[in-house]
């Protein structure tokens, strides 16, 4: 049997059969896929056993490779994956999971919030993909949003308000609204605050949609209290559960969804029990705005 793309669920969510992630590959599946990337936006792959190479090979279809480095506050020491994935699991090097008041857990505690990964990069990601290794047996689904539809379903004068609008965004703005606020100087120069537009246009389909994360902490030119009640409305109108899908994660599932027409969160479940899930991410190709220093 060929490749097959059959939509489950929302409009934006397809599955994908007829493929062994583990092996190399055609160009014409991978022409396939970014196509299907293109109409849908998060494309699930089933019973896809890889190892990290396996994932990190496959990742690379789709471009280069984004840097992890700046997305964390782990140290490289203590870093349990190669080069090229992102922890996105609640275990330590030693495999074990995070003690409650690890700095590092209560960091990535983010990653419940609503984001587009790497929207606090100037050059955003374009795909990121998420390998489930060990799941848990109730809780730590993961949600996604459809940012066209919720684009779309805006009225007209709303969509004249947000047009050219640019938001800046920083993990010490996402991470601030949890109360995590102490970063060391190196750390306050990582995660200096980047501008990115209000509103995207898919570089193929032309679809504008929102883009929004709990990266984005103000708005260019307005002040900061209203720009987050309107950044907050916006989260909110996106968010509605009828432009959300919910992922409900099976061992060796594959996730793959573009960030530019999507967001997504984690769930809570049992952190006493490990999840091992493990993502690559592949690298934008340009910034969304020419970036200026953010003040």
């Amino acid at each position: 049997m060929g490749l097959t793309i059959r939509r489950i669920g929302p409009d934006f969510v397809a599955e994908v059969a007829g493929l062994d992630l583990t092996k190399e590959i055609s160009p014409t599946d991978v022409a396939a896929l970014e196509a299907g990337m293109d109409t849908f936006a998060v494309l699930v792959f089933r019973n896809q056993p890889l190892t990290d190479e396996q994932q990190i090979v496959f990742s690379r279809n789709f471009g280069a490779m984004e840097n992890a480095r700046g997305g964390n506050v782990t140290k490289p020491s203590d870093m349990r994956l190669p080069a090229g994935m992102n922890d996105v699991s609640n275990l330590g090097k030693d495999g074990k999971p995070l003690a409650r008041d690890s700095r590092q857990r209560l960091f990535n505690l983010g990653n419940l919030l609503w984001h587009s990964d790497s929207s606090f990069r100037a050059i955003p990601a374009k795909y990121s993909l998420l390998s489930a290794r060990t799941v848990n047996r109730k809780g730590g689904n993961t949600e996604f949003a459809d940012m066209r539809a919720a684009y779309d379903a805006l009225d007209d004068e709303s969509k004249a308000e947000v047009a050219d609008l640019i938001c800046e965004h920083s993990l010490m703005y996402s991470r601030g609204s949890l109360g995590f606020t102490e970063y060391t100087d190196e750390e306050k120069q990582l995660f200096k605050p980047v501008r990115q537009q209000l509103v995207r246009v898919h570089p193929v389909t032309s679809r504008k949609s929102l883009y929004l994360s709990s990266h984005a902490g103000t708005i260019v030119g307005r002040p900061t209290p209203e720009a987050r009640i309107l950044l907050r409305d916006l989260n909110e109108h996106a968010t509605a559960s009828r432009f959300v899908h919910v992922h409900k994660w099976q061992l060796h599932d594959l996730v793959m969804w573009d960030n530019r027409q999507t967001m997504h969160r984690g769930r809570r479940y049992d952190e006493t029990q490990p999840r091992d899930v493990r993502r690559t991410t592949v690298a934008g190709d340009a910034p969304t705005v020419a970036q200026e220093a953010a003040e």
